[in-house]
């Protein structure tokens, strides 16, 4: 009983940040204790703890990272294990949390309420539970038609329905999780010239990447009756994440090309650069799938994909990185400042200042963070900058694209990537709340001053 009044104790001085981290954490022991169950393993396959801890911990954060071979390594029990915690880091903890709660008829609290708006980077408690309904059954929903319609097209790959059926939904929960892992060995590259294939799962991939209020916001305009379609209007937040969203594929697949236009695409016709070039876009936001060997594009292409890799999904996703929203609300500040305006103005709305004081915050500590990570691991490793940035920008993005380095980082260097994966995921505000304290605002302010900056 003393235990229980001093766990309590304890709970009740934490902040909803703090529990939610907490939450994860015990999760990832969780995760990597499955994971390093034998009967997760096929026969004679002995792998050291610090790479089950890494495979939970890039499955949780829906990175892709690995350090083992998913298909030469686990057994069926470990990718069936592999796919829950894909779709816990899909979701996020206390959207599986309330959705239990939910089916079990238990009262969803305020607290509840707070970890979940924490949860799904959101700014106010109105509607958490209905959104959270609407995620999970949406989700679920595109997955099973996603498993359906890849299960039953991998019956001309695999000998038996059994085996089609199982690898189309590891597929697709590999795609909309934004997971990245696969049960190939090579990724998508058995399917680089099957264009169906690939176009699915680019679908699955942006359905994850998108963020889940984009998505929900796109079923009731749809659902919306045709006489009433004229008086709908989607949020702010949607318009800049779509925008940003597409904007960044489209000019990622054409820098891709034009990159490697010499090298690479040289000898591919034009649907084969069309398809190539795509895919490795879209797979940037996120997911880290991949119709190629990516060390095979030249450096500047590495240098531009480990851009986009930084830059990530869309905020209330499945996948990680800055986030695309900061990365438009960066680059319109700069311009807006540029031409000497005071405010910002999207859509004929204003932006509020506290959402642009995080966007830069955000810009400047994952910079930060990337630039002090890559910097220790080039102490630490054998490998080229390149070869190290691509790695750590894949961690923070949540990407799980690699030039095949991974497996043969040290521990020191796999708990750095287990670190910015975590906070790639969660999110550098979150993470950064973690240190925050509650201070009543002051009653005085002292005299303002002049620096000079530039």
């Amino acid at each position: 009983m003393q235990v229980r009044r001093s766990i309590v104790h304890f709970l009740k001085k934490l902040s909803p940040v703090q529990i939610l981290l907490m939450y994860y954490f015990v999760t990832v022991i969780i995760s990597t204790l499955f994971l390093s169950l034998p009967v997760a393993y096929k026969d004679g396959v002995e792998v050291p703890f610090i790479d089950s801890a890494f495979t939970a911990v890039s499955a949780l954060s829906v990175t892709g990272l690995s350090t083992i071979s998913i298909a030469d390594t686990l057994s069926t029990t470990g990718i069936v294990i592999l796919m829950i915690i894909l779709q816990l880091g899909a979701v996020g903890i206390m959207a599986i949390s309330t959705f239990v709660y939910l089916i079990l008829g238990k009262k969803i609290g305020l607290k509840e309420r707070r970890l979940i708006m924490t949860d799904q980077n959101q700014s106010s408690f109105e509607g958490m539970v209905r959104l959270i309904e609407q995620i999970i059954l949406l989700l679920l929903t595109i997955e099973f038609i996603g498993f359906l319609v890849l299960g039953t097209y991998y019956l001309q790959y695999f000998p038996t329905a059994k085996e089609a059926y199982f690898n189309g939904l590891f597929s697709t929960v590999s795609a909309i999780s934004n997971g990245g892992f696969d049960l190939t060995g090579s990724s998508l590259a058995p399917f680089k010239d099957d264009y169906f294939v690939q176009f699915v799962i680019m679908l699955l991939i942006i359905f994850g990447a998108i963020g889940f209020p984009v998505l929900i916001e796109l079923k009731n305009f749809i659902f919306t009756k045709k006489s009433e379609r004229k008086l709908f209007r989607f949020s702010l937040f949607t318009k800049l994440t779509s925008i940003t969203f597409f904007a960044l594929i489209l000019i990622g697949a054409i820098m891709i090309y034009i990159l490697d236009s010499m090298s690479f695409f040289a000898d591919k016709n034009w649907h084969e650069s069309i398809f190539y070039a795509l895919f490795q876009s879209t797979t940037t936001r996120s997911a880290g799938l991949s119709t190629m060997d990516v060390s095979q594009l030249t450096e500047p292409n590495h240098l531009f994909m480990s851009f986009l890799m930084f830059i990530g999904a869309s905020p209330s996703s499945a996948g990680g990185g800055i986030r695309t929203t900061t990365f438009a609300l960066v680059i319109i500040f700069i311009i807006t400042y540029a031409r000497g305006g005071r405010s910002m103005r999207l859509f004929n709305r204003e932006i509020y200042e506290s959402d642009l004081l995080k966007a830069v915050t955000v810009m400047f500590l994952a910079l930060a963070f990337v630039f002090i990570s890559t910097l220790v691991m080039m102490v630490l490793e054998p490998f080229s900058m390149m070869d190290i940035l691509f790695d750590v920008t894949s961690a923070f993005g949540t990407v799980g694209l690699s030039l095949g380095i991974t497996s043969e980082l040290t521990m020191t260097s796999k708990i750095i990537l287990m670190f910015l994966m975590f906070v790639g995921r969660v999110g550098v505000i979150t993470f950064l709340f973690i240190f925050r304290k509650e201070r009543s605002e002051a009653n005085f302010h002292y005299p303002k001053e002049k620096i000079i900056i530039g």
